[in-house]
């Protein structure tokens, strides 16, 4: 019996040794995890996880730390926060091979129904993306979308001209326009237009669910099985409601177009095109389902953008007029009297470029952009990123690195200007604003062709001042931002006034 005890005792102590061994031979040769800021025990850092303006809170934890790199533990998911644009090009361009995947989030895509949406697709369906891009690259190189933009832009030019308390109504107006346009052919009704609220009760609704740690069955996914009556399931009933609205997006106007390509009604869009040629081609991508998927995403992808970085601009304007009269002096020596801007004019218009560009880096649409996540662990400047993990570039402190655009607070085109052209040493903000790598966002080109045709005409049309109210005293705009995933100003008021008689007669002819 004694033996057997001396026995059991040294074959305890030695498997003590072995484990103790293993996790000793794994600290050592183990990188660490990138810092982080305190987690507590199980959960992690699931309590103090910021939702509300979380890119300023990461880039505070960066500065604490000391570090561009960060860590945060949340209930055994590692998020990995990227605070420089050097970290987030050597991982998410570079590294692009593995770090192109996007989390999987249960409240997004598996509860509201989002995961037939281009943008939210994982790496593991990469035949189903480079399908949806294929199609996306045809149909803009056979559908030029430059007569849509002016079209659209000349109407909210006409609307502004009338005089209107909603600026940012009449913007949203524009850029519902262009995406139904050119996505469906389908033109917007000046009031009571069946898709226009839609498609915004559904951006908003994805606003509020992509935001890292918003919901916890993105941490813990097995709550997606509770029973929608349980007490704590009020996610599930919001995802019930939210999910009849991305149903809404991919079939209402992908229905109306069909319909109309049938009758040989159509006019030129993708989703006409895609339908068009699934008629004759074999290829797979102009399968009915990818068509509409792809036009569900283009839909939803361009609605907000154009609309925040243009309201953007008009507010740094307001509050810079030095800045709106420079613009104009140039506008007015390259077209003269009796025309509006047009996309040739855009290389002879070099401030009005820098005036766009300050406008997508001074209040960016999307601070946190959409997260990256990688399948396989990765080492990077010694620290190990775990496989899994949630890769977030933290686009805000990019475009507000004071060593790369110094007082980034100030709307200062200018920055962009050098000996009376745009200086290519300073670094362009669409290189960070619409992403990284193969995640990059497929339809850029045409939101910043957009966003160029309308500042360039409103610019050139109108003079641009700050509201005055009913008793004669000045009303400030109230710079306050809706704080989503997407940051898109409130409505505020201001003065359009055309700029002369001549601008007046030609906007309404």
């Amino acid at each position: 019996m004694g033996q057997i005890s001396l026995l059991s005792g040294i074959a305890c102590f030695s498997l003590f040794v072995y484990i103790y061994a293993r996790r000793c031979r794994k600290f050592l040769h183990y990188p660490p995890l990138p810092p982080g800021p305190k987690t507590l025990p199980l959960i992690g850092n699931l309590l103090n996880i910021p939702t509300n303006l979380p890119w300023i809170k990461y880039h505070e934890w960066s500065k604490e730390l000391h570090t561009d790199v960060i860590h945060l533990d949340v209930a055994g998911t590692s998020i990995v926060v990227l605070d420089n644009a050097e970290r987030a090009t050597a991982l998410l361009e570079k590294r692009s091979h593995i770090y192109s995947g996007r989390p999987r989030m249960p409240m997004l895509g598996e509860l509201m129904g989002w995961d037939y949406n281009l943008g939210f697709m994982p790496y593991g369906s990469m035949l189903f993306r480079r399908r949806r891009r294929k199609l996306l690259h045809m149909a803009f190189q056979a559908n030029p979308t430059e007569p849509q933009l002016l079209k659209a832009t000349h109407r909210l030019l006409r609307r502004l001209l009338d005089g209107s308390d909603d600026t940012m109504g009449l913007i949203k107006h524009m850029a519902g326009e262009i995406i139904m346009s050119v996505t469906y052919g389908i033109d917007v009704l000046p009031t009571g237009d069946p898709y226009m609220p839609v498609i915004k009760e559904a951006t908003k609704s994805i606003a509020i669910a992509a935001v890292p740690g918003a919901f916890f069955v993105d941490a813990i996914p097995v709550l997606k099985y509770i029973p929608d009556w349980m007490p704590f399931a009020g996610f599930k009933r919001k995802a019930k409601g939210w999910r009849k609205l991305a149903m809404m997006v991919a079939d209402m106007p992908f229905e109306a177009t069909k319909q109309s390509v049938e009758n040989g009604t159509a006019v030129l869009s993708i989703t006409a095109y895609g339908l068009e040629q699934s008629k004759t081609s074999q290829d797979p991508i102009f399968e009915s389902s990818i068509i509409r998927d792809t036009a569900g995403a283009l839909y939803i992808a361009g609605a907000d953008t154009t609309v925040s970085i243009i309201g953007s601009c008009i507010l740094g304007l307001l509050t810079n007029p030095g800045v709106l009269k420079k613009a104009q002096q140039e506008i007015d020596l390259v077209l003269g009297v009796g025309r509006l801007p047009g996309f040739d004019d855009q290389e002879s218009l070099p401030y009005v470029t820098a005036v766009v560009k300050e406008s997508l880096r001074w209040r960016d649409v999307a601070p946190i952009g959409f997260p990256h996540s990688i399948d396989v662990e990765d080492v990077y400047n010694g620290y190990r990123i775990p496989a899994g993990s949630i890769v977030i570039a933290n686009l805000w402190a990019m475009l507000h690195d004071e060593t790369i655009y110094p007082e980034p607070f100030k709307f200062n085109p200018d920055r962009f200007i050098k000996d009376g052209k745009l200086d290519p040493a300073v670094r362009d903000p669409e290189q960070v604003a619409f992403g990284f790598g193969r995640r990059r966002c497929p339809g850029r080109h045409m939101a910043l062709s957009s966003i160029w045709i309308a500042i360039a005409s409103i610019i050139a049309s109108f003079d641009i001042t700050k509201a005055i109210d009913e008793d004669g005293n000045v009303v400030e705009p109230t710079h306050e931002y809706s704080h989503e995933l997407l940051c898109i100003p409130l409505p505020f008021k201001c003065s359009m006034k055309p700029r002369s008689r001549e601008i007046e007669r030609l906007l309404r002819s």
